[in-house]
């Protein structure tokens, strides 16, 4: 039945297990539903709205200056918003910003992404830390009149997103090219068609910035859809394979995304990296298990340790799921974990240049401590290409 508010009442959320917030709505009005996050980044809103890796999901921020910069089409990390909804604790400034062409509430209507703010975050959060992630319905109405009972049902019968294949969903329709590095000051995301290596970048929800950085390693990037077969990505004969970030269930791609990468590491002696999804689908391809995680990792300040190293990194993730270390095949070691919890952040074969990790070494925003990685992929490819020359 309606549930009547104040006048300045026109936000809602409303927890699978009854629990209802409410506060000031932004954005585009409506109701959907979707599990909850928190990210603990303090910039990047609109480059997490964008991110593929946040389909079905509705985000908090425990930063609570969220749309102060605005937003501005140079950021976007893909054609369209994926996320399902957003909650922050102020309700968004106007921004200011030289780069700035619009406000974020204005940007998300025209998104149809649904905002609800003067929530208190850091209650929901503590209760996401303690319980899970948990399933939720959010709405704007400017009128102040919300269902709750629909919206309770809708979040209650929430499928998740674990034994979701959401990669096929986000992933290009078709192969295409990249060719833009990296953004600098004052001109932006340049091109550069002078490549000496070949890489090809399998789709599962791929961000702009991690093709930017190929490109920025001299790398010729062609961009695969997720259930691209070994035969296509051979005809392009590759220096390299990426695999990229992406939605939902890593066990759920399986189906296609294991039996291509082993075909690759059994077929070829390419170099092959893998981040977030990639890195848990590699694992899966190389015969380890992956496992939902009770709230995830989301945030530009998680600390990491190399192993190999020792040096502790601080990293940028995006993660509901994670690689299960205690599976890992003797030929496969861990390179690297999380500082928080202990959990599987790295892996690679000991014969191969086959790595993955489970965060985000493009950074930006955050730290770009990582970003030797590519470096890393790069200088392993070059290699093979040296080697296969002489």
């Amino acid at each position: 039945m309606p549930y009547p508010q104040s006048e300045t009442t026109t936000g809602c959320i409303a927890l699978a297990d009854g629990t209802l917030f409410f506060g000031t709505g932004f954005g585009a009005e409506g109701m959907t539903e979707g599990e909850v996050c928190f990210n603990t980044s303090m910039t990047g809103y609109q480059e997490i709205s964008t991110d593929p890796s946040y389909a079905h999901q509705i985000v908090t921020f425990t930063f609570p200056h969220i749309g102060n910069v605005g937003v501005t089409p140079e950021d976007n990390e893909a054609e369209h918003v994926f996320a399902r909804g957003m909650i922050v604790k102020w309700h968004p400034s106007e921004p200011s910003n030289w780069r700035a062409t619009e406000s974020l509430s204005n940007w998300m209507s025209e998104n149809k992404l649904i905002g609800v703010g003067g929530i208190d975050t850091r209650r929901l959060t503590r209760a996401i830390r303690s319980g899970g992630a948990p399933h939720a319905a959010i709405a704007y109405q400017k009128n102040g009149q919300f269902d709750v009972d629909l919206m309770r049902h809708r979040a209650a019968a929430f499928s998740g997103l674990d034994g979701a294949d959401l990669a096929k969903d986000v992933t290009c329709a078709s192969r295409y090219n990249w060719q833009k590095k990296r953004w600098q000051w004052p001109y932006g995301a340049a091109e550069d068609k002078t490549h000496p290596l070949k890489v090809a970048a399998i789709d599962f929800g791929i961000k702009r910035n991690l093709l930017r950085c190929l490109t920025d390693s001299k790398a010729k990037v062609e961009v695969f859809p997720a259930q691209s077969s070994i035969d296509e990505i051979l005809e392009f004969s590759p220096d390299g394979l990426f695999l990229s970030n992406g939605p939902g269930d890593p066990a759920a791609t399986g189906d296609y995304s294991v039996p291509l990468v082993q075909a690759i590491i059994n077929r070829t002696d390419i170099p092959v990296f893998g981040i977030c999804l990639g890195h848990q689908i590699l694992a899966l391809a190389l015969g380890a298990k992956t496992v939902k995680m009770a709230h995830g990792h989301h945030g530009a300040n998680h600390p990491v340790k190399d192993l190999t190293t020792g040096k502790v990194e601080i990293t940028s993730m995006n993660h509901g799921f994670a690689v299960d270390r205690f599976s890992l095949p003797k030929h496969v070691e861990e390179t690297h974990v999380s500082l928080f919890d202990g959990s599987n952040c790295g892996i690679r074969m000991r014969n191969r240049d086959v790595f993955s990790v489970q965060f985000h070494p493009e950074a930006s925003p955050g730290p770009q401590d990582s970003f030797y990685l590519f470096e890393t992929f790069a200088d392993a490819m070059q290699r093979r290409k040296t080697k296969a020359s002489t």
